[in-house]
């Protein structure tokens, strides 16, 4: 009889690999779309992990757990967004680094 599951330490490296990918566009990219993208890989690398963890849990509270962040990763995208499209109608451009005000 032959196991077909996936072992966990291969979800382990896929969450560390996208957390990295995103932690490396946070601090290396400039713009605010791009920022956005890597903070949003940093959660699903999260969620990753907690639904790879909530294989061996009966229960299901890291699937949840995982749902919940999906939602709070949505509604924080949307409001980032909609900032996003603010700042670049004020200052005609979304380039994290030129951002000063306009007193």
């Amino acid at each position: 009889m032959m196991n077909n599951e996936i072992p966990l330490l291969l979800f382990l490296w896929a969450g560390a690999c996208l957390f990295a990918i995103g932690f490396s566009m946070l601090i290396l990219k400039r713009n605010a779309i791009f920022v956005l993208m890597g903070i949003e890989l940093m959660l699903n690398a999260a969620n990753l992990n907690l639904i790879a963890f909530s294989r061996q849990d009966t229960t299901n509270q890291g699937l949840l757990l995982g749902i919940f962040v999906l939602v709070v990763g949505v509604c924080e995208m949307a409001v980032a967004l909609a900032l996003v499209i603010q700042a670049y109608r004020q200052f005609q451009h979304i380039d994290l680094g030129r951002f000063k005000s306009r007193n």
